[in-house]
C-alpha cells in the first residue's frame, strides 16, 4: 500500500492554488470591468460587436486575455493541488510565475501597437506556462511516484 504524506511546505501550496489565483482573477476582471465601461460594451455582451461597438477591438484583446486566464486556471490549480504533494515549493513558485504571467499575458494582449498574434508574449506573457509546466511536471512526478510504490 502507498501511502502520501503531507509536507509541512503544502500550506504554500494551499495559499497558492487557493487564494492567489482569485485575486489574480479579481484583478484581471477588473480590467475588462474599466474597459467595458471606456469601450461602452454594456451587458450581456460579452464581447464587441465589430462595427457595432466603436472600439470592440480594443475591448475585445482585453477580455479575450482575462478569458485565457479562465481557460486555464482551474486546469492548473488542480496539477498544483496534487503535484504540491510532492513539490509543494516548486509548486508554490509556479502559482506566482502562473499568476503573475497571466498579469503579463493580458497587458501584452491588450496594447494595440503590438500585433495581436504575438503581442500577449511580448510583454512577458510567456511565463505563465512555465509555472503551469512546473506543476504539470510535479503532478506527472508524484503520480509516477505513486506507480512505483
Amino acid at each position: 500500500m502507498v501511502s502520501i504524506t503531507v509536507p509541512p511546505e503544502y500550506g504554500y501550496v494551499v495559499f497558492g492554488a487557493g487564494i492567489l489565483p482569485y485575486f489574480t482573477s479579481f484583478y484581471l476582471g477588473g480590467k475588462v470591468m474599466k474597459m467595458r465601461k471606456s469601450c461602452d460594451v454594456p451587458y450581456p455582451n460579452c464581447y464587441g460587436v465589430p462595427g457595432f461597438h466603436k472600439k470592440a477591438d480594443e475591448f475585445n484583446r482585453v477580455q479575450r486575455g482575462h478569458q485565457n486566464y479562465l481557460e486555464n486556471v482551474h486546469d492548473y490549480q488542480l496539477m498544483t493541488l496534487i503535484g504540491g504533494l510532492k513539490h509543494p515549493i516548486a509548486c508554490a513558485v509556479g502559482t506566482v510565475l502562473f499568476c503573475i504571467g497571466s498579469n503579463l499575458y493580458m497587458t501584452g494582449y491588450a496594447d494595440l501597437t503590438l500585433d495581436v498574434k504575438t503581442a500577449r508574449y511580448k510583454k512577458g506573457g510567456a511565463i505563465k506556462w512555465i509555472g503551469l509546466l512546473i506543476s504539470l511536471y510535479s503532478t506527472c512526478s508524484l503520480g509516477y511516484s505513486l506507480i512505483k510504490g
